[in-house]
């Protein structure tokens, strides 16, 4: 959809986050970014329609006032653990006699690939195209004008739940937005923090969300393996205030402030005094508990993480090492205790891909929290094809309309 204005909404488990652009001469030039405190979503999902529809409904209002059609092309991302990922392969005949590969065989091939297995109340988001192969040879990114008997497409098929798709669709609807793509979250946070040469050296991203994280990795600018677990930084919160018998909000400050994700680095003769955090708690607990707390949990999901690298042949064999984002990246000390745990380096990630220009937003590009929204933007310039959008590399992306997604809902 060809639009001057793009939405990008990221509902999250605590946090909505919005951003809008503009199409200046071909370039995406952000106009606003604003972050909201989420009501009515679980781990990604929306579990109260109507709770999370009036919250999206001051969102959505905040655009209205920048700019009214910015609401006609809304970009949405999934972050639902729920979603699933199967490998799928196409296989057709190259249609005309002198063997010539048209896009009507490309096409023909995708659509094959697309041909799996779906339980009951399932909704295709995403055919994920990694390769080509034509007459058995394969790494081929583009067989367009190459000449064979026989074509091959190799995917990642992603599916997800569709109450929760249609959830998502309903409340930013009864909000006045009208939906233009639905994208699955750990793809475009990859979108935001890696450039090319990471994906063609062998990176990791990890998206580490409230309730959820994400993980993507990406070799010879092709992408290996994606996948979402039912686990966050909220995990860890919710461990501390377990572990110190303190409400959950004076856990969350107390991670933030006091927090270190690798409790060798901290002193165990650092004293907190827990009334500071929660007036009604008498007591003291030292920095080093804290820590383990959180490296605990931490190192659990790194674990899940780790689990899917040694899945794929990847467990410490990616040069370009990790790359963190989400609210969660945050976490002091992360960096090094996922150098101790996956055996990668390891760093912050920041949004690239805007041009030069966006000095007002230049806080919100560096931080890993908003990763995903300003994917979001980045990856609808690329649909509403702004001359400024980075061409996707190596695999093609087929994203499902609204249209075609309404037809999953019909009885």
């Amino acid at each position: 959809m060809s639009s001057s204005f793009i939405t990008a909404l990221d509902i999250g488990t605590t946090s909505i986050k919005v951003a809008v652009a503009e199409n200046i001469r071909g370039r995406a030039v952000l106009r606003f970014v604003h972050r909201e405190e989420s009501r009515g979503v679980r781990k990604g999902a929306i579990a109260d329609v109507t709770e999370a529809s009036h919250v999206i409904s001051r969102v959505l209002g905040e655009v209205r006032k920048v700019a009214k059609p910015a609401l006609k092309n809304v970009y949405l991302s999934i972050g639902t653990p729920h979603a699933k990922v199967q490998n799928s392969r196409g296989i057709v005949a190259v249609s005309r006699a002198d063997m010539e590969i048209y896009p009507d065989d490309v096409d023909r091939a995708i659509k094959a690939s697309q041909a799996v297995n779906l339980l009951p109340n399932r909704t295709i988001i995403h055919n994920v195209t990694r390769e080509f192969i034509v007459d058995g040879v394969g790494d081929i990114p583009d067989p367009l004008g190459l000449s064979g008997s026989r074509l091959e497409v190799v995917s990642f098929v992603i599916d997800a739940f569709t109450p929760h798709v249609k959830n998502l669709m309903r409340v930013v609807e009864l909000a006045g937005g009208r939906i233009s793509g639905l994208v699955w979250a750990p793809l475009v946070a990859s979108r935001a923090s890696l450039s090319r040469a990471q994906k063609e050296l062998g990176t990791l991203l990890i998206d580490i969300g409230s309730g959820t994280t994400g993980m993507t990795v990406y070799e010879e600018n092709k992408l290996l393996s994606l996948a979402k677990f039912p686990v966050g930084s909220s995990n860890v919160s919710n461990d501390l205030a377990v572990g110190l018998r303190v409400p959950v909000d004076a856990a969350e400050e107390l991670k933030l402030g006091y927090g270190y994700a690798l409790a060798r680095e901290v002193s165990s003769k650092d004293i907190i005094e827990l009334r500071k955090f929660a007036p009604e708690v008498k007591g003291t607990t030292s920095r080093r508990y804290v820590s383990e707390i959180i490296e605990s949990r931490m190192a659990e999901i790194l674990e899940f993480v780790g689990e899917e690298l040694k899945a794929i042949g990847k467990a410490g064999k990616l040069p370009g090492g990790v790359v963190l984002v989400g609210g969660g990246a945050k976490l002091p000390g992360l960096t090094e205790l996922v150098k101790q745990e996956l055996r990668l380096s390891s760093k912050i990630g920041a949004t690239v891909g805007f041009t030069p220009g966006n000095g007002e937003f230049s806080g919100y590009l560096e931080d890993p929290e908003f990763a995903t929204v300003l994917g979001l933007v980045l990856w609808g310039a690329e649909e509403g094809e702004w001359e400024s959008a980075h061409p996707l590399q190596n695999f093609k992306f087929e994203l499902k309309t609204v249209k075609e997604l309404f037809k999953y809902f019909l009885p």
